[in-house]
């Protein structure tokens, strides 16, 4: 017996649903925000990219130049090597290790252990200007990067509380590490088959309040980069190498902490509030 269509005749002879009919069409190349915050690395990711720096100052003083760049080295290959026994994306220890690399081949070649900073200075400098620029075009990275991880009106940051981060962290991970389906409804429901976000109502970059908040955030990180710069090239230009692996370290894991603990405040904020105003007055 051939299955009843449905009221809009969109069921097929076949039995099949309408959501399999559209899942073949709706698949393309698409950047999963979940797949983007796994390859980010958290804290951990930030922790292991200051282990080499760490590694580096600490030899350097000790034993030389030469012991510093080995010890750096053999930091960012030991931060590779556990990634890669835990089963861990490497991506982004090897790009710590590639940057490492840079850092220690400038070093090596001109023989100063300050150069190895060199990099890093000039990274800050860049990244703050390009921040500081993107203010003025109504196009404030920081909002950019904050939409696509996390969309605002989605609601999702809408409590900030650390328990409610961990299980958005845990779903996360468990939609980019999904267990093997047993049977083929499982399949059918997979990751394969998480349904879309919901486009929102109004672009965020229609609601001055979003704007506004995501360009202060976006002053302020630029503000934390800067700050390096300005602080470490007098150091760079003194031959104070101490004061500047000293500078590096205080300036880079702290502040950022600080800078992001308050971006995510922020940004908590801004989902209540995109919720609220999408969602109407209260009647």
């Amino acid at each position: 017996m051939t299955p009843p269509a449905d009221d809009d005749g969109r069921r097929d002879p076949g039995g099949a649903a309408p959501q399999e009919a559209a899942g073949d069409t709706g698949r393309g190349v698409t950047f999963d925000r979940h797949l983007v915050l796994e390859q980010l690395g958290g804290w951990r990711g930030m922790v292991d990219a200051t282990l080499p720096t760490v590694a580096f100052i600490v030899a350097n003083a000790v034993g030389g130049l030469r012991t510093g760049i080995g010890c750096a080295i053999g930091a960012a290959l030991l931060v590779l090597v556990f990634r890669l026994v835990r089963r861990e994306s490497p991506q982004q220890a090897v790009s710590g290790l590639f940057g490492v690399a840079v850092a220690v081949a400038i070093a090596a070649a001109s023989g100063q252990a300050r150069n190895y900073f060199v990099p890093g200075i000039i990274r800050n400098a860049v990244i703050g200007v390009v921040l500081l620029g993107s203010v003025p075009l109504r196009w404030p990275l920081v909002g950019v990067l904050a939409e696509f991880l996390a969309p605002s009106h989605l609601g999702s940051m809408a409590s900030h509380s650390l328990p409610g981060m961990r299980r958005r962290v845990d779903t996360a991970r468990a939609r980019l590490h999904p267990r093997p389906p047993e049977t083929a409804e499982e399949t059918a429901d997979g990751p394969a088959g998480r349904p879309a976000d919901p486009e929102p109502e109004r672009h965020w970059r229609d609601d001055p309040r979003v704007v506004r908040a995501y360009g202060w955030l976006t002053v302020m990180w630029a503000v934390t980069f800067l700050l390096r710069v300005a602080v470490q090239t007098p150091l760079y230009l003194a031959n104070e190498e101490g004061l500047l692996g000293v500078a590096s370290l205080v300036l880079g894991l702290p502040v950022t902490a600080v800078a992001l603990a308050v971006t995510l405040w922020v940004v908590a904020r801004l989902h209540r509030h995109r919720v609220e105003t999408d969602a109407g007055p209260p009647a």
